[in-house]
């Protein structure tokens, strides 16, 4: 879709140099019947450069695309309104362009959920400390088999985790028999002072869908709005305080296991293929289970400590939840697994509502 409207105003653009040809005598161009002076031709260039910068922008500076946008269809219907006669359909592509630009504000803008977003992630990233290498000697207190998936992770010798960063795309729905919808989505986690900060975009019948979780401290909220304008979820509360607090345990487990060495997680061993654990943030505790193969790597993670939200977001309801996962994979110097899902179980039986493949992973992250 992005590149679809960038495709729209370039094209739109391009039309701007009709003006241009006409003012500086390039091309006769009878269909104009109105005289175009050189100062006006030029106007008609800065439309097109600025339509232009636009489209170019929406992908290498999306925050503030829309500010060039508005100035090109400021000038743009200026110019269309002095040449009526010649231009007046040019007031339709400056209407698509709008919509597109008024989009552009509300879901990348100043008070948009992925300006909250970034500023909350530049404000932890501002709070990260150096990190000591992980010895052998950290891997003591844990279960076997997690013992032996952080080897098998790699991540013996390498620095402590503060933070990571990952990003990834898949596909979700709110329920059983939903549709599903595409998505792409970036999180920051971070450990000292802990926090989950999770972004989305998705696509619900050609509607563009952002979604923001945000976990810091001991308060989680979750907003969802359709067009980046219409609120379709917006949850807080105790139930969502612990079952993001599941979920950032998860992202520790699947994402960075080397975060597993922290005092803030309980191990009770069960056998040589799984562990329970216990995981402890500001006064949430959650419990989890996980289960390992043979070659010693996470293929599933179970709690009864999540919460299934309603597609409304009026309704909460303990369930459990599962994370199986498949295809490990290198991801820098630490091997993970590059693909899973979420699984709701009720009484029904249990379903799949996100699918989601690792695109990039990093770690301690000193500037975004």
């Amino acid at each position: 879709m992005t590149a679809a409207f960038a495709a729209l105003l370039v094209v739109h653009g391009l039309i701007h140099t009709l003006g241009v040809a006409k003012a500086f005598g390039w091309a006769a161009l009878p269909q104009v019947s109105q005289p175009i002076s050189p100062i006006f031709g030029a106007l008609w260039l800065l439309a097109t450069l600025l339509f232009f910068a636009a489209a170019v922008t929406l992908f290498v500076w999306p925050r503030w695309w829309w500010a060039i946008g508005a100035c090109a269809i400021f000038i743009s219907m200026t110019l269309v309104v002095h040449f009526w006669s010649d231009a007046k359909f040019g007031a339709v592509g400056n209407a698509a362009a709008f919509v597109g630009m008024v989009f552009g504000f509300l879901a990348q803008g100043p008070v948009s959920l992925r300006a909250a977003y970034e500023g909350d992630v530049d404000r932890a990233l501002a709070r990260v400390a150096t990190a000591a290498a992980i010895a052998e000697a950290d891997l003591a207190r844990l279960p076997t088999p997690v013992q032996r998936y952080l080897r098998g992770a790699g991540v013996v010798g390498l620095p402590r985790v503060r933070n990571f960063h990952a990003r990834m795309h898949g596909r979700i729905r709110s329920g059983r028999d939903a549709r599903w919808m595409p998505l792409s989505a970036e999180q920051y986690n971070f450990i000292d002072d802990p926090a989950r900060l999770f972004y989305l975009n998705a696509s619900m019948f050609m509607v563009p869908v952002q979604g923001y979780h945000r976990y810091v401290g001991s308060s989680a909220t979750m907003q969802v709005k359709a067009a980046a304008l219409v609120s379709v979820v917006d949850v807080s509360g105790r139930e969502m305080n612990e079952g993001e607090t599941v979920t950032m345990f998860n992202d520790m487990c699947v994402i960075a296991p080397a975060t597993l060495i922290d005092p803030a997680v309980r191990w009770e061993a069960i056998d040589d293929r799984s562990a329970r654990a216990t995981f402890t943030n500001a006064g949430h505790a959650i419990g989890a289970e996980l289960s390992f193969n043979e070659a010693g790597e996470l293929t599933n993670f179970r709690s009864e400590d999540r919460y299934w939200t309603s597609p409304d977001g009026k309704t909460m309801t303990k369930q459990r939840w599962s994370t199986p996962l498949h295809a490990y994979r290198q991801f820098g110097r630490v091997r993970l697994a590059s693909g899973g899902e979420a699984r709701w179980h009720d009484a029904s039986g249990d379903f799949a509502y996100i699918q989601l493949t690792f695109d990039e992973v990093q770690y301690n992250i000193r500037f975004r």
